[in-house]
């Protein structure tokens, strides 16, 4: 791994708060992600499963975490099963976690190689009553690969017919939801790589870069600061590629004239963070383009104001509609009839804002997080309010990752990214 060792005391406290939701008698697993297969025999990076990261800091392939709190032994009360390393796989893999290693990653001291799982998971489970399965209920999952994790649910639930299941999920939801002091560290860390991209391409863009020079100047910059590259993939929407809004093309050539929409966040240590900016190609913005993204910035500075314990998600956005549309007036972009006249599903603001204006953040960049319950204070979302019009040939979204503190505003995670379009232009006309 590119990054440095986590404390081991989160993964602990992860581990110790999911136990102490879980029924009596009852023990959970987790499984590492499968490497998926591209053709022949390559295969794509691995990525580790977020749920096992969250809960031990193993960042290895073909490993299982199973929990068992009321285990009459306590030895498999917490415990780690690891592919066994040899000398062979040093060679052609590279070195992969020790049992020793493994536990000062994790703090479980019960290690056991792959091979004895079955042994010893007939032992468990004949003391459990139930079994806890890792399912992804996320709002936004829509899954049709058959994950290492499914495969596993459907052979333990055959295997072991006559035990209770339930869900590691809800308790997963809430609590990788509210961030530890050292997540949100690795998240500051992620923002500040971030930043560093963003500055390089203050000074790199002119007329003429093709969007994926853009794309290659952020990750060079993120692989020279530890980072394994982008959380996502990467938005570099010059022109009018801004108006579609998952546009990850970036093939195209920045003009004259024309702004950029930037969305783009490094990852570290398995952390994301997920920026947007939107900058002038030439270095400076028209008057017409300076008035939108003024009020962008100004959706922006408010609707983060309204990030506080006890908000509701639902009705957050409520209210940066009505934010948004007051500036969409201003801006001549709809009339007051519109308003008047607007159909309450789909209000008239969003012909301009069509999409959310945040998510929760963190190990995923579209992080767990249960909407229809209050916000927490250490939560982290996005900020990310945008205007959009294919008429003029430009769209400005404008993003920052927020912290929601007990009492006040939220903090800025990326307070210290150029925002101010002055500001943005006065560092590309050095």
């Amino acid at each position: 791994m590119k990054y440095k060792l986590i404390d081991s005391q989160l993964f602990i406290k992860n581990r110790k708060n999911f136990a102490s939701q879980m029924k009596p008698k009852s023990l959970a697993v987790f499984n590492s992600n499968d490497i998926y297969p591209v053709s022949a025999d390559s295969t794509l990076p691995f990525a580790q499963h977020r749920d096992i990261f969250f809960l031990s800091g193993v960042d290895q392939e073909e490993s299982i975490l199973i929990l068992f709190p009321d285990c009459p032994n306590p030895k498999h009360r917490e415990i780690l099963f690891l592919k066994e390393t040899n000398e062979h796989i040093a060679v052609w893999e590279g070195e992969k976690l020790t049992k020793e290693a493994a536990f000062k990653t994790s703090g479980i001291k019960t290690v056991y190689w792959l091979q004895d799982l079955e042994k010893v998971l007939f032992e468990l489970m004949t003391q459990a009553e139930t079994v806890y399965i890792n399912t992804n209920e996320h709002y936004r999952a829509n899954v049709e690969t058959e994950t290492r994790e499914d495969r596993f649910t459907k052979w333990l639930k055959e295997k072991y017919p006559a035990h209770a299941v339930a869900k590691s999920n809800p308790i997963l939801q809430r609590l990788r939801s509210v961030k530890d002091q050292i997540e949100l560290d690795l998240i500051q860390q992620a923002c500040d790589i971030t930043e560093k991209g963003f500055r390089r391409i203050l000074n790199f863009v002119k007329p003429g870069v093709m969007e994926y020079n853009i794309e290659a100047e952020f990750m060079h910059e993120f692989l020279n600061n530890r980072s394994k590259g982008f959380a996502y993939t990467p938005i570099v929407a010059s022109g009018n590629n801004a108006n579609v809004l998952h546009y990850i093309e970036n093939n195209q050539e920045c003009k004259a004239g024309d702004l950029i929409l930037l969305d783009v966040g490094a990852e570290y240590a398995n952390y994301s963070s997920d920026m947007t900016r939107t900058i002038p190609v030439s270095g400076k913005f028209s008057d017409r383009q300076k008035a939108v993204y003024n009020a962008v910035l100004r959706v922006k500075n408010e609707a983060t104001k309204l990030l506080v314990p006890g908000a509701l998600w639902g009705e957050y956005h409520v209210e940066v509609g009505k934010i948004m549309t007051s500036e969409l007036l201003g801006l001549g972009l709809i009339d007051k009839a519109d308003v008047q006249n607007e159909n309450p599903d789909w209000p008239a603001y969003k012909k301009y804002f069509m999409h959310g204006t945040s998510h929760h953040m963190g190990l995923d960049t579209h992080d767990y997080g249960i909407l229809t319950e209050p916000m927490q204070a250490n939560m982290v979302f996005t900020v990310e309010p945008g205007i959009y019009i294919p008429d003029e040939g430009f769209g400005i979204r404008i993003e920052d990752d927020v912290v929601i503190q007990k009492t006040g505003e939220p903090f800025n995670l990326m307070r210290n990214i150029p925002i101010e379009a002055d500001e943005i232009e006065e560092i590309m006309n050095k």
